[in-house]
Parts: C-alpha cells; sequence; structure tokens
C-alpha cells in the first residue's frame, strides 16, 4: 500500500492562521551537565482528547509550564499524565494534552495543518471521512475564537505513533554519553525511506515514529479525500521498502 506524507496546501487562498496552543504538556528536563542533550526524548506528539482538569490546580499549573525540570520531577508529573492518556501515548517531553485554545482568523480548507506536526479539520470533513471508512481519526473539539459569522468548527485530530525509517536511509548512530547514556539523534534523512515492516496496518494516518513532526497516511485516506473533494491538504508519496 502506498504511503504518503501530509502537507499544508501552499496555495494563496489558505490564508487561515491559529494562534493557539494546547492547555497542558509534559516540561523539558534539565539536559546533561557533559553532553547537553536532554536524558528522556522529546516528541511533539498531541493528545486533544486527554483531559487533565480532575488533577489539582497545583499540578494543572505546574503542566502549563514547558520550562526544564529536574528529571525527578518530570518523571513525577509524567506519572499524573500515565492513568488518564491512551495506552499508545508517548509521554516525552513536549507531548501535549488539551484542547487547543486561542484564536483564529483567515480562510480553512476542510483539513488544516497549522504546522507539519498538526492537524484540525472541520466538523462535516471529519464525519464524513469517518462514514468513509478511513481509520485512526479521533477528533476533539478545540477552543479556538474566531471573529467571523461563519466561523468554522474544528476538530483537533488525535493520531497514533507508528513507523520507522528505513535502516538504509539512516548514517550510523552517534555514541551514547559517558555520563548520562543518551546519543544525540539525526535529523530527517532527505529523501527518507519508510520501513514496511514496521508500518501500522489498523490505522489509515498516523504520526511517524522516529520523526514525531511527520503526519504520514496510507492510500485509503488518501483516495477518501480526494474522492470527497476535500481540500486544504497535499500529499507526497513516499518511498516504502
Amino acid at each position: 500500500m502506498k504511503l504518503y506524507e501530509l502537507e499544508r496546501d501552499p496555495s494563496p487562498r489558505y490564508t487561515g492562521n491559529l494562534n493557539a496552543s494546547h492547555k497542558w504538556a509534559l516540561p523539558g528536563v534539565e539536559p546533561c551537565p557533559v553532553c547537553d542533550l536532554q536524558p528522556e526524548g522529546g516528541t511533539s506528539a498531541q493528545y486533544p482528547c486527554v483531559d487533565l482538569s480532575g488533577l489539582s490546580s497545583e499540578d494543572q499549573k505546574k503542566l502549563s509550564s514547558a520550562w526544564p525540570v529536574p528529571l525527578e520531577e518530570f518523571i513525577r508529573r509524567r506519572e499524573l499524565v500515565r492513568p488518564l492518556a491512551p495506552p499508545y501515548a508517548v509521554l516525552e517531553s513536549g507531548a501535549a494534552f488539551g484542547p487547543l485554545q486561542g484564536s483564529g482568523l483567515g480562510y480553512f480548507g476542510q483539513l488544516v495543518m497549522q504546522n507539519p506536526w498538526s492537524l484540525c479539520m472541520r466538523r462535516e470533513a471529519l464525519e464524513r471521512l469517518q462514514s468513509a471508512g478511513v481509520r485512526g481519526l479521533t477528533g476533539c473539539p478545540t477552543q479556538i475564537r474566531f471573529r467571523t459569522k461563519h466561523a468554522p468548527e474544528l476538530r483537533d485530530i488525535q493520531l497514533e505513533i507508528h513507523g520507522r525509517f528505513h535502516p538504509n536511509c539512516l548514517p550510523p548512530p552517534n555514541p551514547p554519553c559517558p555520563t548520562c547514556g543518551v546519543a544525540m539523534g539525526h535529523s530527517v534523512p532527505d529523501p527518507y525511506v519508510l520501513d514496511a515492516a514496521s508500518l501500522p496496518e489498523h490505522v489509515d494516518i498516523f504520526r511517524l515514529a522516529d520523526a514525531s513532526t511527520l503526519i504520514i497516511a496510507n492510500e485509503r485516506l488518501v483516495d477518501s479525500v480526494r474522492r470527497l473533494e476535500l481540500d486544504g491538504v497535499v500529499f507526497k508519496e513516499l518511498e516504502v521498502r
């Protein structure tokens, strides 16, 4: 099955802009004094359906700050979130939770990508794709204010994380730091190749595990988007081995 990377449609008509962020997130971790790397890694994963409002006001306040904390405090906050998050959630620094809050203006397509690692859809577009049998689409209401009479009713899409780069497109791994054991990662290969054995079969769209800033869809989703004439994104076909 063919795989595609989702990208925002660069056409000038899509002027929509969201000045918004998720309500809560896991903070950074104070870096290793030797290599300056975070011991717990990081992610761009977003879980808008995860509701942390049942936590104490003090813990919610701490989970609204991205300021780096000692590793022990990071682990404490992560464990507060774990029982409320789905089993597939990647609970690393930067993981975001709760509704997307803020303001929006301009013209939005049916599918909305404010940046490469986030995906929203108009409510009706999400419902049409779900009715068409597309798997892996969980949409959560946003809390975005629009200064227009015909504001779009956006749903923030929560995605599972799957998939790896094929080893042949990756450089040799860097040696781990002798102090913390963390190894510096690599930037996304250009071009990159996906490892067929690592790809999911139960969802048609997902966030890439090896690069959480990338959203990947298979041809089932792409065919449905094109057949339903939904706009706002473009698809770049990827090589899979």
